[in-house]
C-alpha cells in the first residue's frame, strides 16, 4: 500500500531551512515513514519500538545527510530478552517514496536491495543511556563511535553518487532512542543541526530511603543511601513485569525489589553495563544480603 500523502514537504523544508552559515538544518526522524511497531514523539526526535518484538523498527532521517555529518543518538531503553542491538546505515531511496508497511528489518530485507547500506552496532555501544555517533566518509566508509570514543568501522562501499538519508533499525535489545542532532567539523568551523524540539532528559528524579549500607561492602557509611526511583515506568529487566526500583552503584536502575537478591546472587554484575559487583566473592554475599534486606524492609506495592 502506497502512502497517501506523497506530497510531504518535510524533506524539502529541512534542506532549505538555514539559521546561518553554521546551520545544517533541522534533523528529525521522518514523520510518516516508520516501521510498523514504531511510535514517534517529542517532535519526531524520539522513536520507540514496542517490546513484544525484536523487529519492525525502521526509521529514517527527515532530510539527506552530508559526508562527514555525524548523527548523534542516545539509547533511551534497552531490554535483555532479545539478542543484538540497533543497526545503522544510509540509503539513496527517499523515505517519502517508500510503500507501507516497511520491511521488517534493515538486514537483510533492505541491504539485499540496491541503494541500501547498513551494519549492526556492537551491543557494547547500545547500553541504556549510551550515546553514539555514526557517519559516512567521502570515500564511502561508514563508522560509529561510542561514549568512550571507541571507534568502529562498519562497512565500505557506500555510494555517494546520489543523495543519502540515514536509516536506523531499532532492533533487538534496543527499543527506544533519541535523535540528538548532528554535526560536521571542517577546517574553518563546526556546523550543527539546529534544535527541532526539546528532548527528554536522561536524568531521573530519585527518592532516597536510608538503610544500613554497611552490608553493601564498598566503603560506605551509615549516612549514605540506596536510591529508589520514584514514579518511573521502566520495568525490571529480569521479570519485565514489576517496576525497577533498585539503583546499583554503577548508577543503573534496572531491577525490582523481588528479582534483585536472586539476580545479584547468581550473576553479581549490573545487567546493563556489566559492572562487576561480586569481586571479591565476599561482596557478592553482601549484595545478596542487601537485596534481601531491601525486599523485606520496603513497603512498595508493585
Amino acid at each position: 500500500m502506497m502512502k497517501e500523502n506523497i506530497n510531504d514537504n518535510s524533506e524539502n523544508e529541512s534542506e532549505t531551512h538555514k539559521c546561518g552559515r553554521s546551520c545544517l538544518g533541522p534533523l528529525t526522524f521522518h514523520s510518516q515513514t516508520v516501521g510498523n511497531k514504531v511510535r514517534l514523539s517529542h517532535g519526531y526526535c524520539v522513536a520507540e519500538r514496542t517490546r513484544d518484538t525484536f523487529k519492525d523498527g525502521l526509521v529514517f532521517s527527515s532530510r539527506t545527510i552530508k559526508p562527514m555529518e555525524k548523527i548523534r543518538l542516545r539509547i533511551e531503553k534497552d531490554i535483555l530478552n532479545w539478542h543484538g542491538g540497533m543497526r545503522v546505515g544510509f540509503t539513496n531511496v527517499p523515505p517519502s517514496s517508500r510503500s507501507l508497511p516497511l520491511p521488517t528489518m534493515a538486514i537483510p530485507n533492505l541491504t539485499d536491495t540496491p541503494g541500501h547500506w547498513a551494519a549492526p552496532v556492537h551491543e557494547s555501544f547500545c547500553n541504556q543511556g549510551s550515546e553514539v555517533e555514526f557517519w559516512f566518509t567521502t570515500g564511502g566508509s561508514m563508522y560509529v563511535t561510542g561514549q568512550n570514543n571507541s571507534k568502529q568501522k562498519l562497512i565500505n562501499g557506500v555510494d555517494l553518487c546520489l543523495p543519502l538519508w540515514a536509516m536506523i533499525d531499532i532492533y533487538g535489545n534496543t527499543c527506544s532512542l533519541s535523535l540528538l542532532g548532528s554535526k560536521k567539523v571542517t577546517w574553518s568551523m563546526t556546523r550543527t543541526s539546529c534544535p527541532a524540539t526539546e528532548l527528554p532528559t536522561s536524568s531521573v528524579s530519585k527518592k532516597h530511603y536510608k538503610i544500613n549500607t554497611d552490608i553493601i561492602g564498598h566503603n560506605v557509611n551509615n549516612d549514605e543511601t540506596i536510591s529508589f526511583l520514584e514514579d518511573q515506568e521502566d520495568d525490571c529487566v529480569v521479570c519485565l513485569g514489576k517496576r525497577a526500583r533498585v539503583t546499583l552503584p554503577c548508577g543503573h536502575r534496572c531491577l525490582c525489589i523481588h528479582c534483585s537478591p536472586r539476580y545479584l546472587q547468581q550473576f553479581g554484575n549490573c545487567p546493563l553495563c556489566r559492572h562487576d559487583l561480586r569481586a571479591p566473592s565476599e561482596e557478592k554475599r553482601r549484595w545478596h544480603d542487601a537485596g534481601t534486606q531491601i525486599h523485606q524492609s520496603t513497603s512498595y506495592t508493585e
